[in-house]
């Protein structure tokens, strides 16, 4: 059996879309984070589902667009993004992902919340005076972990 990507499990480009989208406009009302993209470009959802995609195993549309994993970068350079701030992102995010059914199994979530950890906290360090972009820092990938992949019961 040959393991669909992370990008092909949650269902390309479609669902991460939609995601973004769906999670943004959260973000917008939010307390906690509305001030921090209050100068949001209307395209920023879709360059962040761009850059999920691509750290999740699809097309390169970031890197190839935006300049890959130093162009997000700083983009968080000098927001002095916080810890509870983090934790929101995190939170509004994976409340959106729940709320339009997209897949659910544990061992995507876990895929998924390992990144979004990972990524987030990068970004809070990335947005701390002093922070550096590395030029020839290479794109994320992220995948499966120790599971394997999509746990599949076996039929008796």
């Amino acid at each position: 059996m040959t393991l669909p990507s992370l990008y092909d499990w949650i269902g390309g480009a479609d669902s991460l879309h939609e995601l973004t989208k769906e999670f943004y406009q959260r973000v917008k009302t939010d307390d906690l984070l509305g001030p921090v993209f209050e100068n949001m470009d209307e395209d920023h959802p879709s360059h962040v589902a761009d850059f999920i995609g691509e750290v999740f195993g699809g097309p390169k549309l970031y890197s190839e667009k935006h300049g890959g994993h130093p162009g997000m970068i700083k983009h968080h350079l000098n927001r002095h993004l916080k810890e509870d701030q983090r934790r929101r992102w995190i939170n509004l995010l994976l409340d959106s992902y729940t709320d339009l059914g997209l897949p659910n199994d544990p061992e995507f979530a876990s895929a998924m919340i390992a990144y979004l950890e990972w990524g987030t906290r990068l970004a809070v360090v990335n947005s701390e005076p002093g922070a550096k972009v590395y030029e020839n820092a290479p794109m994320p990938k992220w995948g499966w972990g120790e599971t394997g992949g999509p746990y599949i019961p076996k039929q008796k």
